[in-house]
């Protein structure tokens, strides 16, 4: 059997749902325009697209390709030519650089949009019912193809290595984990110590000859410490999970030691020349996390 043939089998897809979505075609080719339009609409929200679709003559090219595209989803004839059309896509996709999840992403707004357009046109129940099933398995073939480029080119990669690189990197990725393991543990002992220096200082402010504005001010210090400890297992969590690595956060936990320490020496005019030499690492750290936290906002929106 053909891969593209075993590929149809695994979804279940049937000549008379090709007929269904032939039957489909001349609807869609109305609105083939108006579908590019929104398209393109959907697009340019991801923030980098630009990057792929650098001027007039490429963008026109590709609205042209993607207006054919959308129409031959309907063409009824599935054979071996219109998926080896589809991995070649996949293929240009791969060789740009156009990261997998823009993929996904316009996906699924090719799903909702032929969806709401045969819901538009509901008649029948049960022809709209076979419908809905054949267009959402043409777009998931569509799909499944597209992506398996980008699988096929991670998995060239991995296969070219030679045994002692793949231990390597085994080894590096296990060591990873456990060290991740080990930051998270170290992470829940710092919030524990940060507890006890919190209630540390609230003992000296009732129990000690401290000055109630020094206390005070060294009790919210140490809550600050505290929130900042806490902010950053949970973004040690989120990297457990499999997000970013969480610098801003390292960030904000040395900023709030040293806030700490401005709020403890505020009072103290012996301290001036220590304050001044804080406040200018405080600017520099608050810069430092400005421009990660703009290099994140960036990322999100790319």
């Amino acid at each position: 059997m053909e891969q593209h043939e075993t590929l149809k089998a695994h979804y279940k897809f049937t000549e008379e749902e090709a007929m269904i979505l032939q039957n489909l075609r001349p609807r869609m080719e109305k609105i083939a325009d108006i579908f590019v339009d929104e398209f393109y609409d959907y697009i340019w929200g991801f923030g980098a697209t630009a990057q792929f679709l650098k001027n007039k003559a490429i963008i026109e090219h590709h609205r042209m390709k993607i207006k054919e595209w959308f129409i031959n989803l309907f063409s009824g004839k599935y054979d071996t030519f219109y998926f080896l059309n589809l991995y070649k896509i996949g293929e240009i996709h791969v060789k740009i650089g156009l990261p997998t999840h823009y993929v996904n992403s316009a996906f699924t707004f090719v799903r909702t949009f032929v969806l709401r357009s045969i819901e538009e046109n509901f008649e029948n129940k049960d022809q709209h019912v076979k419908e809905i099933k054949a267009i959402e398995k043409i777009i998931d073939m569509n799909l499944d193809t597209l992506t398996s480029s980008y699988r096929e080119e991670e998995l060239g990669k991995f296969l070219s290595l030679s045994k002692t690189e793949k231990n390597i990197l085994s080894g590096l990725k296990n060591f990873n984990s456990y060290i991740n393991y080990f930051l998270a543990v170290a992470l829940a002992l710092v919030a524990f110590f940060a507890i006890g220096l919190f209630l540390y200082d609230i003992y000296l402010l009732f129990f000690s000859d401290m000055k109630i504005e020094k206390g005070i001010l060294t009790v919210l210090g140490s809550l600050l410490v505290l929130w900042a400890a806490i902010e950053l297992i949970h973004e040690e969590i989120n990297h457990l999970q499999g997000k970013g690595f969480a610098i801003g956060a390292f960030i904000m936990l040395a900023m709030a030691a040293l806030i700490r320490k401005v709020l403890i020496y505020s009072l103290s005019s012996e301290k001036s020349s220590e304050l001044l030499v804080i406040g200018v690492v405080i600017v520099g750290l608050a810069l430092a996390y400005w421009l990660v936290g703009r290099k994140k906002h960036e990322g999100i929106h790319s």
